[in-house]
């Protein structure tokens, strides 16, 4: 029991959020009379959602390396109404003018990695300036009008399925398939970091404890994969959303760059003496933003099949919320790709689920901003408890905090570069 207290207060970030939303979905459930959960309806949430659960996994890297970016909603409708134009008004071929518009996207997102990195001023200024440039742009480049008649393929982005395959099972096999995939590659690469995690003497979940939080995950994964599958499968834009979760969670947590970002997020006086080339990854960091904005746009476009002067609006404040909602640190240096997904969901369910119950666009406002307000209160509320009683678990001197997943993942790669490198030099001897 010791060893579960410790490790529940180790990793409240992790797990308050993820019960948060559990609690939510079962409100909703409730009060909906089971509508919320319907096979129809959760595809609806994924399709929906999926723009802004996009934006947010570029917003919290950017919140991690300590800056902001305002600009996101009004990127996000020029790369749109860039494409759609490309593709009615000069007949490009769309997965072109898809290649072309990610393009811009990064190249707006250079741009501001250039003013905030080499010039210095602040990411808050340089988005805020970009968000009136290229809301303005949209307006003048659409001429104030909606530009539809997009190709149909494009128009699948946002709103098309995987293809059916296999024998007829009254469900869509190749989504149910895919979810066996993820639990399998979950479980696998918990498995590991329980291993490393005991390697290094940190406290580790009981076995029985450990394979009871892979059967629940598992049961999650395999009932969230059964919803869409008896419906009408994984959308496209759920594929492209999952692909980019699992990319950019392993360059978080797996490579030189992402361990670069939580160090200049954390200090970046310190992360400059050790050699980080402070400059460099905030220059990536903005274009990287500015590449995912431009792909958000996209799906936007051809979830709406229309280019509309007003796409975008609000969706950098649903991405920064998502962000924090979902564990980031106003300060920087913390803050996790799934927690953002997470953070993303808690505010796709509260705006479906109370939607269902008739709530008017007013009082969802409202409740949103609460919900905002409470999330980033108690990260404060948490830094102050374990900062005044020495940490998780500082109350008893044999407890052991256990380490965050990124920990022991850095340090195994730390470990394989140290092995690789006695390697070399044992070779070159």
């Amino acid at each position: 029991m010791t060893t579960l207290t410790t490790i529940l207060r180790g990793n409240v970030r992790q797990y308050g959020m993820i019960i948060a939303l559990a609690a939510i979905v079962l409100l909703f459930q409730r009060t909906t009379e089971g509508v919320l959960l319907k096979p129809i309806n959760v595809s609806n949430l994924v399709v929906q959602n999926a723009q802004i659960l996009i934006l947010a996994i570029g917003m919290v890297i950017v919140i991690v390396a300590r800056h902001i970016d305002l600009s996101v909603g009004s990127v996000a409708a020029f790369v749109g109404a860039t494409g759609a134009i490309l593709m009615t008004n000069y007949d490009v071929p769309w997965f072109l003018a898809v290649v072309i518009c990610l393009a811009v996207g990064a190249l707006i997102g250079a741009w501001h990695g250039f003013w905030v990195a080499y010039v210095g001023i602040p990411a808050f200024i340089v988005t805020l300036a970009s968000m009136l440039l290229f809301r303005g742009l949209t307006l003048v480049i659409l001429e104030g009008k909606t530009v539809g008649g997009l190709p149909e393929n494009f128009k699948k982005m946002g709103n098309g399925f995987l293809p059916e395959v296999g024998p007829d099972t009254d469900l869509h096999n190749l989504t149910m398939l895919l979810g066996v995939v993820v639990v399998a590659v979950l479980v696998v690469l918990d498995l590991r970091r329980r291993a490393a995690a005991k390697r290094y003497n940190f406290e580790v979940l009981p076995f029985p404890l450990f394979a009871l939080k892979q059967v629940v995950i598992g049961a999650v994964v395999m009932e969230f994969a059964y919803l869409l599958a008896d419906a009408r499968g994984l959308p496209i834009v759920g594929l492209i959303l999952f692909a980019l979760i699992g990319i950019y969670t392993f360059v978080m947590t797996r490579t030189v760059f992402g361990r670069h970002v939580y160090a200049i997020g954390g200090n970046v006086d310190a992360a400059t003496m050790s050699g980080v080339n402070t400059r460099r990854v905030d220059f990536l960091v903005m274009t990287n933003m500015g590449l995912l904005a431009g792909l958000a746009g996209l799906v936007t476009t051809a979830r709406l099949t229309a280019a509309n002067p007003k796409a975008g609006v609000n969706f950098e404040l649903d991405a920064i919320a998502a962000a924090f909602i979902g564990g980031a640190a106003v300060t920087g240096g913390v803050g996790t790709v799934v927690g953002a997904i997470i953070g993303g969901l808690v505010m796709g369910v509260l705006n479906n689920g109370m939607s269902l119950m008739g709530v008017s666009i007013d009082w969802q406002q409202a409740i949103k901003g609460l919900v905002l307000l409470a999330a980033v209160a108690f990260d404060v509320w948490n830094k102050r408890r374990t900062a005044g009683s020495g940490g998780a678990g500082a109350e008893k001197s044999e407890a052991t905090p256990p380490p965050p997943a990124e920990l022991v993942e850095e340090i195994e790669q730390l470990e394989h570069e140290s092995s690789a490198e006695s390697g070399v030099g044992r070779r070159g001897s």
